[in-house]
């Protein structure tokens, strides 16, 4: 149903690469860009930006959080492998300075373990474990993608709804202009009887055109109506709409005001009141549409 996309969105990856197991969490929050974040293992960061180019193909506006999280394969050809060659060295060391002392205390195994260089942790081919996590970045992104479009067709439903309420209030007031001009015909009316007065007739209309003309809102009630289908147009857009949206929403708000700002009666009045109310729920939903 549509292509609106929410900025609101989660997804999550496992795999297994050659030296151990790759996840992905990816989470993203409204924004007014794109802003994206890494945070990778050791290791990994040159990966970085071929990983951001690879999220950015696929979504347009947001705050991403992505974090990649490695997890070293716990086997024989993984374990930490002795350095024999710098544990001769560090011996040497030792003797050549405990002979230089009264009774030095023995130096255990494990001590000689914590020496830098004699225990060597096996290094990670991060070009052997690239494609594994583009592939897992890639289907995280995915999944991301999918939750963006689940919550945008839900904000689809609520702005479509709140469009047809717009219009029916529109209809409502256009229907009811002919009655208001009567009313207030009959009002001004009424006012020049009770003064006593006699007024040429040619003057009361004119008078009459001049009122109707300032509480005139047929072309509010328009564009008001034009606007809404601007709205509708962006709902199937294969581009993101999020910005074109929130401009559509001052635009319309701009219209409301100034229907107010005109009325002539207290229908129309409390209308624009009721279209502000329903433009401001559309504007809340539209903040979070990429």
């Amino acid at each position: 149903m549509g292509k609106l996309h929410s900025m609101t969105g989660f997804g999550r990856v496992e795999a297994d690469a050659p030296d151990g197991r790759i996840e992905i969490e990816m989470r993203s929050v409204n924004h007014r860009y794109l802003d994206l974040s890494f945070r990778l293992p050791e290791g990994f960061r040159p990966l970085e930006q071929e990983l951001r180019d690879l999220v950015a193909a696929n979504i347009k506006r947001g705050k991403v959080d992505v974090t990649v999280t490695f997890t070293a394969r716990e086997d024989a050809s993984h374990a930490p492998q002795l350095n024999l060659e710098r544990a001769d060295e560090v011996i040497t060391q030792v003797e050549t300075l405990a002979g230089r002392m009264e009774n030095p205390a023995p130096v255990s195994p494990i001590s000689l373990l914590r020496i830098p260089g004699v225990l060597e942790e096996r290094s990670i081919d991060i070009d052997a474990n690239l494609a594994a996590t583009r592939d897992a970045v890639h289907e995280a992104t995915g999944q991301l993608s999918i939750a963006r479009a689940t919550e945008g067709a839900k904000v689809r439903v609520m702005l479509e709804e709140r469009c047809r309420e717009i219009e029916a209030l529109v209809a409502a007031v256009k229907q009811r202009l002919p009655e208001v001009l009567t009313e207030m015909r009959a009002k001004l009316q009424q006012r020049i009887e009770t003064l006593l007065t006699q007024v040429d007739p040619e003057r009361l209309e004119q008078e009459i055109a001049i009122l109707a003309q300032k509480i005139d809102v047929a072309e509010e009630l328009d564009r008001l109506i034009a606007h809404i289908a601007e709205v509708r147009a962006g709902f199937d857009s294969d581009k993101p709409v999020g910005r074109r949206l929130d401009f559509l929403m001052q635009e319309l708000n701009r219209e409301a005001n100034t229907l107010g700002s005109k009325s002539a009666d207290t229908e129309t009045t409390q209308a624009a009141v009721d279209l502000k109310v329903l433009i401001e729920q559309m504007r809340e939903q539209v903040q979070n549409v990429e």
